[in-house]
């Protein structure tokens, strides 16, 4: 394998990126069955972005991740749990729906981080 595509698309670790792509499949679930159920025909490249984004949402997650995790360090908040559940569908919603825009910074950072891991 090319050591770019192994330092950023293999950077993360494969359980967590089989985590977070099975959760990141419940939107093109969504999707499918609201086109399935359409009487128009949808164009190919709402295939290919339901696709991309799927594959791309477990870094654009780990983008979040990190974000999230520098702003509240070791925070520990208690709330009620339908309000978390809310709010952590509603970020999955976003970072799936932006995959395409924020999983570069996720990819970047992994091949800088391993880039400089593989140098010593």
């Amino acid at each position: 394998m090319h050591p770019i595509i192994q330092k950023t698309f293999g950077g993360l670790a494969p359980s967590y990126y089989f985590r977070h792509f099975v959760f990141g499949l419940i939107f093109p679930a969504m999707f499918f069955f609201a086109m399935s159920r359409s009487p128009n025909p949808q164009p190919l490249a709402a295939y290919v972005i339901l696709v991309v984004n799927t594959l791309l949402y477990p870094y654009a997650r780990f983008v979040y991740e990190g974000v999230v995790g520098f702003f509240m360090g070791d925070t520990v908040l208690i709330v009620n749990l339908f309000l978390m559940l809310f709010v952590k569908v509603m970020t999955m919603a976003v970072c799936w729906g932006g995959a395409l825009f924020i999983a570069p910074i996720g990819l970047l950072y992994l091949f800088i981080h391993h880039s400089r891991a593989a140098r010593g």
